[in-house]
């Protein structure tokens, strides 16, 4: 399994926004729209291919982080935030782990800082993808209902 990141194009992130998630992942559903495309096509984003079909994404810093964190100081320490998402139906099939492993991989090649993501607490089999990878939870906050989970490496 060979995967590779690609920069995001317009029609990446447009197939990407049609993803749609079965519940309780469908907080992760996006809504197609001029402005959605223009965030994924932000510098931060880089799509991850698998025989040049798009598999997922990845983004980092302030784009990985959810808004509600920085209200009590969720991120105030110097990482390498890390948001990412895999195409809805190649979830729970075992590829989190050599999925997750190409992100760690080309992230490190940019930056040597430790590396931080948010992830709803809910979200239990990528709680334990990422704790396989050595991340811990560092804080908690909540944003509306819903409890996310900040977790470090490094």
């Amino acid at each position: 399994m060979e995967f590779t990141t690609s920069k995001m194009t317009d029609n990446y992130a447009i197939e990407i926004l049609k993803w749609k998630y079965e519940k309780p992942y469908d907080l992760y559903n996006n809504v197609l729209s001029g402005e959605a495309i223009m965030e994924l096509t932000s510098s931060s984003y880089k799509a991850i291919l698998l025989n040049d079909e798009v598999v997922g994404f990845y983004c980092t810093g302030k784009d990985a982080q959810v808004p509600a964190g920085n209200e009590v100081g969720a991120y105030s320490r110097d990482c390498m935030d890390i948001g990412l998402g895999m195409k809805p139906d190649l979830t729970g099939k075992g590829l989190g782990t050599p999925f997750f492993g190409f992100i760690l991989q080309d992230i490190c090649e940019e930056s040597s800082k430790c590396l931080r993501l948010t992830v709803a607490d809910f979200n239990k089999r990528a709680i334990r993808l990422y704790e396989n990878f050595g991340f811990v939870i560092e804080k908690e906050f909540w944003r509306g209902d819903m409890q996310f989970n900040v977790m470090i490496k490094g």
